[in-house]
């Protein structure tokens, strides 16, 4: 009896215990969701509230004025920021502390002056309300009377989980840059400065192309009506042969010049589509030693070719079918060569003839050029004239391919014009460089005795000072005494070209 009288007395003793032991597990867990309950009996515990909400989604462009650190950190907060139940405080002194002790806390960081004023308090009300903030972190700041919130440590705060969306700050200056990226520490959020054009970028461009995630956020007055499409741009992520989605200037293209399977049209055709690349690659290296520019090896395809006889369409011009010169337009993509499309229109005009290549042009590594001496009036046959376009006709090639650029949020795009002659590009003056999405180049095509090609090289920059860029062309045999070295092409090629081709 005695025995079984003791199991009965520690089956009762185990079974209080099993009751203690919930009891105090209901206890704790009153605690951990009751943000100061444990702070009011003495206790300190780790507060678990609701994650902050982000308002912005991956591929938004949110454009902000700016200002002071306190105007900006207020206004991003209100831009990113849909609830958060914590929020960070700080003075301009103590935000580097606040950003570091709150890093990846994901919340919001407010800026404020240590003791506020009327106007402040009513800001810094106004703002936690909209948040449904219950409670802060802060140092330095003295809380006015009349914002009821609990004070908590942020090393007592849960860490959460991802947050979904990583903003990428862009701005004008250093010093705005660096009072952000802490503003922004506690999202993981970066900033850069990006005042001219942010597909410059090129930290910027990788690390969205790096998540997918990203949101974009610029601050400042820097930004002009064209931004916001740039901004879409970045976030597409993808870059230039050489890297950016800007053509120039910073890089310096080396390109084979001709047609494919065709040897007598220039240097690009005499192999196949492997050797073609590994050729262009052996042009361009040697400048890598020469220049502080990004050498990128390049092709200029001709897609249109001059023709002695009319043709079924009778404009003295054949026009390449696109799956010829596809493997060679896909193969440069996938070694890193930029290809540019050059056309010979005959007597048809340069526009219907782009339009051909459309396809071909919506590609990002893809690019341009005019050649006007193989641009016919009616009546007219090759080489027994040289040709012209009409500058109107070349401002509309290029506002055409500028739309094509921004519809499909490409990278900008090199449009080259040829010239060796003054009367190939009448009216030069009125071309109309204003489109940011293209980077122009006149490429001086002269051959013959380096003397006189320098003499048409300095001709045409006087005749056209309004060039953003300028291109530069050797002839293997053409050239005489002969084709210039690359050391040679840099030293006495000035100002220095930003595109040099070999025929």
């Amino acid at each position: 009896m005695r025995h079984a009288s003791g199991r009965r007395r520690r089956t009762l003793l185990a079974s209080a215990v099993a009751a203690l032991v919930v009891v105090a597990a209901a206890v704790a867990a009153w605690f951990l969701w009751s943000p100061g309950a444990g702070a009011a009996r003495g206790v300190e515990v780790m507060p678990v509230l609701e994650p902050a909400t982000l308002s912005v989604a991956p591929g938004d462009v949110v454009t902000l004025a700016g200002g002071g650190v306190t105007d900006a950190s207020f206004q991003l907060s209100q831009a990113l920021w849909s609830s958060a139940p914590v929020v960070a405080l700080a003075t301009e002194d103590t935000l580097t502390e606040v950003s570091a002790a709150t890093a990846g806390l994901s919340l919001p960081l407010l800026v404020v002056p240590g003791d506020p004023g009327e106007e402040d308090t009513a800001r810094l009300a106004s703002e936690l309300e909209r948040l449904g903030t219950r409670a802060v972190t802060h140092a330095g700041v003295t809380l006015p009377a009349g914002i009821d919130v609990e004070h908590l440590r942020a090393s007592h705060l849960k860490r959460p989980g991802d947050a979904g969306v990583t903003p990428h700050l862009l701005v004008g200056d250093a010093a705005t840059r660096d009072l952000a990226e802490a503003v922004l520490s506690p999202v993981a959020g970066a900033a850069d400065i990006a005042a001219e054009d942010p597909r410059g970028a090129v930290d910027v461009i990788r690390a969205i192309a790096e998540d997918p995630e990203a949101a974009l956020v610029v601050m400042g007055d820097f930004a002009d009506e064209d931004y916001r499409w740039k901004l879409e741009t970045v976030l597409t992520g993808v870059e230039l042969p050489g890297g950016g989605q800007l053509a120039a200037p910073g890089k310096l293209y080396v390109a084979l010049y001709g047609h494919p399977g065709s040897s007598a049209l220039g240097v690009l055709g005499e192999q196949g589509v492997e050797a073609t690349i590994e050729r262009a690659r052996a042009h361009a290296a040697p400048y890598e030693a020469l220049t502080d520019m990004t050498v990128v090896p390049s092709l200029e395809i001709i897609a249109t070719i001059a023709s002695a006889g009319a043709g079924p369409d009778g404009n003295y011009s054949a026009e390449a079918e696109i799956a010829t010169l596809r493997p060679l337009v896909d193969a440069a993509a996938e070694n890193g060569l930029y290809v540019v499309l050059d056309l010979q229109p005959g007597r048809t005009d340069f526009l219907t003839q782009a339009k051909l290549y459309e396809e071909l042009l919506r590609e990002p590594h893809v690019g341009l050029a005019l050649d006007p001496e193989w641009r016919l009036k009616p009546n007219q046959v090759h080489l027994r004239q040289i040709g012209s376009v009409a500058i109107d006709e070349v401002n509309e090639v290029a506002n055409w391919l500028a739309d094509l650029t921004r519809e499909h949020l490409l990278p900008q795009k090199v449009l080259i014009l040829h010239s060796f002659r003054i009367s190939m590009t009448p009216d030069i003056d009125r071309l109309d460089t204003s489109r940011d999405e293209l980077a122009i180049v006149m490429h001086v095509d002269g051959q013959g005795a380096q003397g006189a090609k320098q003499e048409t090289w300095r001709a045409l920059h006087d005749y056209a000072p309004n060039m953003p860029f300028w291109g530069w062309k050797n002839f293997y045999d053409e050239d005489s005494p002969a084709m210039l070295t690359p050391e040679q092409t840099m030293a006495n090629v000035s100002p220095t070209p930003v595109f040099v081709s070999y025929q």
